[in-house]
């Protein structure tokens, strides 16, 4: 391709994505039906993705304040309690998501994690399968894209890997276990779908 075939190629592709994206803006912004909650849930989910827990915390409890049935800011607190190791209440805030949907394997995928950073590993193991058997493509971990917005280059790992992880080493005597490898346990992220 000559430079400038080139050249109009890249600019009708800046052209046509750049249209994409205030055609979006604009159907997001004056179109898109809004429930109640659903205003402080996605800001509250902008905090979570910046890692400022307390205020997205907050703003899951707007949106549960607006309409106590949200789910997915039911989700979103129990991930943001997980973050900020405040155990009993994600543990809450998790069997009630999971007593409100029990066939959205995510949820029992971060029950999983928050169970193993509590070190129960046994149930650990049981939600990671769990949710693997709800949802196989957990098994995958998060996308290039993803990663590429959390600014991780390699793929941390899934809860398939830690399964697995967790499996051989309680198949072990107890003497020779090694359960946590903090290096390696601070990576695992609570899953958002």
């Amino acid at each position: 391709m000559d430079d400038a075939r080139l050249h109009r190629f890249l600019k009708t592709t800046a052209i046509v994505l750049t249209l994409a994206w205030l055609g979006w803006a604009a159907y997001d912004g004056f179109f898109a039906e809004r429930k109640p909650g659903d205003g402080a849930y996605l800001a509250a989910n902008k905090s979570f993705e910046d890692g400022r827990y307390e205020k997205a915390l907050e703003g899951y409890r707007e949106a549960l304040q607006e309409a106590p049935g949200h789910l997915y800011a039911l989700r979103g607190k129990a991930r943001t309690l997980l973050q900020l190791g405040r155990e009993g209440e994600a543990l809450r805030a998790f069997n009630r998501a999971i007593a409100e949907a029990p066939e959205f394997g995510p949820t029992y995928a971060n029950r999983g994690i928050l169970y193993d950073r509590m070190g129960r590993y046994r149930k650990a193991l049981a939600d990671y399968e769990k949710a693997l058997k709800l949802h196989e493509e957990l098994a995958e971990g998060p996308g290039w894209m993803t990663r590429f917005l959390r600014l991780q280059p390699e793929a941390p790992p899934t809860i398939a890997d830690r399964a697995e992880y967790l499996r051989t080493e309680l198949a072990k005597p107890r003497s020779e276990r090694v359960l946590r490898v903090p290096e390696a346990d601070a990576e695992q992220r609570p899953y958002q779908m």
